[in-house]
């Protein structure tokens, strides 16, 4: 019995250091593709940095809460931190899968270069949020 249990483990070690190939999506599962976020079901955002005019707290909340609700208003969310003159953020689409839409993109680099404390808007490419790395700068 111990022999097979040790047979039994050998296979399960083997299976779990199978590598998945993550580029070919056309043999997965529709179940598959949606548990690893690949095809139909991934999600796509991009990176926002500008510099910003702040110099309380009080203000980088303000800046915040108002980018906030412009990105609301166009079906977005961001991860997003401000402090000491610098804004970075990931934004993404309200929506469980998918991209954001370029109008919303179009409007918010609008928004960001006709606001007030902000300085030098840099908006990245669409990137998949699960499998790809975003460039620290």
């Amino acid at each position: 019995m111990a022999q097979y249990y040790a047979c039994k483990k050998s296979l399960i070690v083997t299976f779990r250091r199978k590598v998945m190939k993550l580029d070919k999506i056309d043999n997965k599962s529709k179940r598959l593709r949606k548990k690893l976020y690949l095809g139909e079901f991934a999600v796509f955002g991009f990176q926002l940095q500008c510099q910003l005019s702040c110099t309380t707290d009080s203000q980088y909340d303000a800046f915040t809460d108002e980018l906030f609700v412009f990105l609301e208003a166009q079906q977005l969310c961001t991860v997003c931190g401000a402090s000491k003159g610098r804004c970075d953020a990931i934004v993404l689409p309200e929506a469980r899968y998918g991209a954001p839409e370029a109008s919303a993109i179009a409007a918010l680099k609008t928004w960001l270069e006709n606001h007030s404390m902000v300085s030098e808007p840099m908006l990245g490419e669409l990137q998949d949020l699960t499998y790809d790395e975003f460039e620290v700068v």
